[in-house]
């Protein structure tokens, strides 16, 4: 099948010259200034008590067991033999910084961990954690990455979900991040309430001009007992359509910098008390309306990057 976009599994093999997998890990102290009342309490408003570790092994169990169980399922589903261990639930550099040194030692001690990926917010990325992650590479030949959970340009937006940080936070951790030479990966859900296909676009623009590694977009569910799931059941706001999704799902690739690896294109909620979850459709049945939208389009992602660099004035350049 034709790949319209730049995908993450394709990436790896390429990068690794093998298959490579990522095993999540839970922290059992995980938490978050958003809801703990150092930033806000609550959290955002979509956000549900695990902190996006339905996925994941409990968290009463060790690092390392947690590893040696993905590891042998991965291994005997995909034939793999490496991986890159990926810090997942909540905020992984919300933690005092000796402890998170145990962390990522811990973590990376298998001779099969070829990565690391963190998972925390732009408003959390400090240069002690970032030389903690620096003093792992050199020690252990590891490639390191970095994922933000951004959602949206949409400052508005950004507010109304109470995500408790500002576009300028992201921007600046991007700008720290780079200094070390870290991939970085940012997290995109483009249907919040309130966004347009308009706030999609810029939200590519602004990747691509910031010059990010990855991009994991997100369709928004929506969890019982969240602030979301009352605002959703009270009609507050109206839910975009699939077909409205797809849509904007395209637009935001073809804006986007052809280069930037896609891990992502829909979302996955928890099995229990779900609300609302990808208009009851298959993850696949959507990834294959978005390529029948390209397909349709004549378009892939990067179409329309055009728009960076003085592009604007290029024939003048020629004169």
């Amino acid at each position: 099948m034709e790949l319209y976009y730049n995908d993450y599994s394709t990436f790896l093999k390429y990068y690794y010259n093998e298959p490579v997998y990522k095993i999540p890990i839970n922290l059992a102290d995980g938490n978050c200034p958003n809801r703990d009342g150092r930033i806000s309490t609550g959290g955002c408003t979509f956000c549900d008590a695990t902190g996006s570790g339905f996925q994941c092994l409990p968290d009463d169990m060790s690092i390392a067991d947690q590893i040696a169980e993905n590891k042998a399922f991965y291994k005997k589903r995909f034939k793999c033999e490496h991986f890159i261990v990926y810090l997942q639930t909540f905020s992984n550099t919300y933690m005092p910084l000796s402890r998170f040194k145990r962390v990522i030692e811990a973590a990376t001690e298998d001779p099969a961990i070829v990565g690391i990926s963190v998972s925390t917010r732009p408003d959390l990325v400090h240069p002690a954690y970032l030389e903690a992650l620096a003093e792992l590479r050199e020690k252990r030949d590891l490639d390191v990455d970095i994922e933000l959970g951004l959602q949206t340009v949409n400052y508005h937006t950004l507010e109304a979900v109470n995500r408790g940080h500002t576009l300028a936070a992201f921007i600046d951790a991007m700008q720290r991040i780079k200094q070390y030479d870290f991939s970085t990966c940012a997290h995109v859900i483009l249907n919040l309430p309130g966004d347009t296909s308009a706030d999609a676009i810029e939200t590519a623009r602004i990747l691509s001009a910031l010059h990010v590694d990855m991009v994991k977009l997100h369709s928004l569910y929506i969890v019982g007992g969240t602030r979301l799931a009352r605002q959703y059941i009270l009609g507050d706001f109206d839910m975009i359509t699939l077909e409205e999704y797809v849509d904007r799902v395209v637009d935001f690739l073809e804006y986007l910098d052809p280069k930037i690896v896609i891990q992502r294109l829909v979302g996955k909620g928890p099995q229990e008390d779900l609300i609302f979850c990808n208009w009851n459709t298959s993850w696949w049945k959507i990834k294959d309306a978005i390529n029948d939208t390209f397909e349709r389009r004549g378009s892939f992602q990067g179409s329309r990057f055009n728009y960076l660099g003085g592009a604007v004035i290029d024939d003048l350049a020629q004169q």
